[in-house]
């Protein structure tokens, strides 16, 4: 009886396994979802290898079944003993050899052809590169040819390889976009590089939004470590750029309301977030950039972008990202001046 009561503890545990494996209820956040050519490559590479590994499996549970039942012992007779045969040990030694032939030489060719950064590298390169520096728990993005920075979001041109120079400012991260491709990790002591390609057809399936992640351990918000990628054609991301790179000053506030938000961001958060995209040296990235704030998908990177979910973060941060660098850093605040500073970043946008 205990033996089934195990039995069916597994079995219970193995379909919750199952279900859970398929549990997503964001778009296009899987890697086995490919929406580039960087992931269709990597795609490609864990098919071939579960491919080989099934294939395996079943010849050698093949003969083991041959085995068992046609040399299984019926009587008491010592069977005749032998050194063994060259020829089956030829054989069962050519063959790894061969399957990891097939494995290995795709996989480095891929990996070389993943790791060719030399066209970020010219000096008068053409190149998209985005320079990605993680921080506990969120993420900004530097277009530097553009003199741009924002942060949480990532914009993007479909169907053309963008670049990516990776670093952390605090503790190691990694970088990670599952259905994109990736991750690389993002150091305090080096720059790591590499090249995405996001699919047009594949991006309008997921509407233009694929989800990002952390994927290295680096504290208790570590899972909460989100952004999002907006990937938009190209004449739709030069016209993103020429929106941002026209902010000059801070967008002014529109109405009463927001006016007096305007005025208690400027006395108490104005020091650590920048309104304005212009480029600033990573000393000053002490928190995210919020110039375009009004126009992104999420709050702090995992809640619903409205003006209550804002009220709520800045009201109490740690309660939704443990261990996060912004609790703390500014006076308690009043509803009445929660609801005006909420109406103050909501109306941070650069575009219509």
């Amino acid at each position: 009886m205990k033996r089934l009561a195990n039995w069916r503890l597994v079995s219970l545990f193995a379909m919750l396994a199952l279900a859970l494996s398929g549990c997503s209820g964001k778009p296009f956040v899987s890697a086995l979802r490919p929406a580039g050519e960087v992931a269709d490559i990597q795609y490609d590479l864990m098919k071939l290898s579960t491919y080989i590994m099934v294939g395996v499996i079943v010849v050698v549970m093949v003969v083991f079944i041959i085995v068992f039942f046609r040399f299984r012992r019926k009587d008491d007779t010592i069977p005749k003993q032998v050194e063994g045969s060259h020829t089956l040990e030829i054989i069962w030694t050519v063959i790894p050899i061969l399957l990891l032939l097939i494995l290995a030489v795709p996989t480095v060719a891929a990996t070389f052809k993943l790791a060719d950064v030399k066209e970020m590298d010219k000096k008068n390169s053409d190149a998209l590169v985005i320079k990605v520096r993680s921080h506990l728990y969120w993420w900004d993005f530097e277009y530097e040819k553009q003199k741009i920075v924002t942060s949480q979001d990532l914009v993007v041109p479909t169907n053309e390889k963008v670049y990516f120079d990776l670093k952390s400012l605090d503790v190691k991260h990694s970088f990670w976009i599952p259905a994109v491709g990736g991750k690389l990790d993002t150091n305090t002591d080096n720059v790591n590089k590499f090249w995405l390609v996001f699919d047009d057809k594949r991006a309008n399936e997921a509407g233009n939004l694929f989800y990002g992640k952390c994927a290295e351990l680096c504290g208790p918000s570590h899972a909460l470590m989100d952004f999002k990628v907006k990937a938009i054609s190209r004449d739709q991301f030069d016209t993103w750029v020429k929106d941002m790179q026209a902010v000059k000053a801070p967008e002014k506030a529109q109405t009463d309301l927001a006016a007096q938000g305007q005025d208690i961001f400027n006395k108490s958060c104005i020091g650590c977030h920048a309104v304005t995209p212009d480029v600033k040296p990573e000393a000053a990235r002490i928190a995210p950039n919020l110039t375009n704030f009004g126009e992104r998908s999420r709050v702090a990177g995992i809640l619903k972008h409205d003006k209550e979910e804002l009220k709520n973060w800045i009201k109490n941060p740690e309660t939704y990202k443990p261990g996060n660098e912004m609790t703390g850093k500014y006076p308690e605040m009043t509803d009445a001046e929660l609801d005006a500073l909420a109406e103050y970043l909501m109306g941070l946008k650069v575009q219509d």
